[in-house]
């Protein structure tokens, strides 16, 4: 394995515990008395704002420097970017139905699904690794989050929305693996978190209007913003592009267990010796995934 494709993995799994912190603090604004539509449109509108000032700061409009894109690239990394909105909103909305910890194994359904949407574009089968990693992973996914353990009650809402969210989750990876690649990786974020600001906007406009704490910015939008519309789409927009799509769906996985370590340290949730498994399970199936394959003699 080069380093390019250690530094994509590293960056990849950044972003992904960016996404795993994120989940903490948003159960935390709920506590506040906020809805999901407050969390999600200060999530994306200050992750915006964030990301111009970023752009500002440190791309410079150097020929030299980095290819300026064009208003064809730029309408595809919006389009693509609709994605980033729509995994917050579907996921927010179907933990509304299902608890939690089933609405994080739904999530995860991106995993296999990444390495089926890869299979489909390369046309080719995936690996028996991969399809191992996903098997693993999925177990492990179920033990961490408690859910053979725990009372389920079922919602056909939340499930729909919950499988929704995977699949734009799903979108978002192959999009920052295969969108505009010639840009400057601030640049595709910046147009992606433009569109994805957009369909929030619209789809929250009706609610907002309605309703909106204007202290949700104060309290919860800068951090929020900072885990959740900042330094995902740079991370995977610098990473995703170093490894393959699959590869970069496995690798996301590791959101969950620093969703679940996030709620012990800072929620004081606990942890069983059947979670303390499923994430070390997942952990190691990363980290196999990573591991240098042994040249043949």
């Amino acid at each position: 394995m080069n380093n390019s494709v250690l530094k994509g993995s590293l960056l990849v799994a950044l972003g992904a515990s960016s996404y795993g912190m994120l989940t903490t603090f948003v159960k935390m604004a709920y506590a506040e008395g906020f809805t999901s539509y407050e969390i999600t449109f200060s999530q994306m509108l200050l992750g915006l704002v964030g990301l111009v000032i970023i752009n500002l700061l440190f791309v410079k409009a150097k020929k030299t420097a980095h290819i300026e894109p064009k208003l064809k690239s730029i309408l595809k990394l919006m389009a693509a970017g609709t994605s980033l909105g729509l995994t917050s909103t579907f996921y927010y909305l179907a933990v509304q139905y299902i608890p939690v910890s089933i609405g994080i194994v739904l999530l995860m359904q991106s995993v296999w699904m990444g390495v089926f949407l890869e299979a489909i574009v390369a046309k080719k089968a995936p690996s028996a690794n991969k399809i191992a990693a996903v098997v693993v992973i999925l177990i492990g996914t179920v033990l961490a989050t408690n859910m053979l353990m725990s009372e389920i009650e079922l919602d056909w809402r939340g499930i729909g929305w919950g499988l929704l969210a995977a699949i734009s989750y799903t979108v978002t990876i192959y999009t920052s693996n295969t969108v505009a690649l010639q840009l400057n990786s601030l640049r595709r974020s910046l147009w992606m978190m433009l569109g994805g600001t957009i369909i929030v906007a619209v789809i929250s406009a009706p609610y907002l209007l309605e309703q909106f704490n204007l202290e949700i910015f104060a309290k919860w939008g800068l951090i929020l913003a900072l885990f959740g519309t900042i330094l995902p789409p740079i991370l995977f927009t610098a990473g995703m592009p170093k490894i393959n799509v699959g590869l970069g769906a496995i690798i996301s996985s590791v959101e969950l267990p620093v969703a679940v370590l996030m709620a012990y340290v800072l929620l004081n949730e606990k942890i069983n010796t059947y979670q303390w498994i499923g994430i070390l399970i997942i952990i190691l199936s990363v980290v196999l995934m990573n591991l240098p394959k042994k040249k043949k003699s």
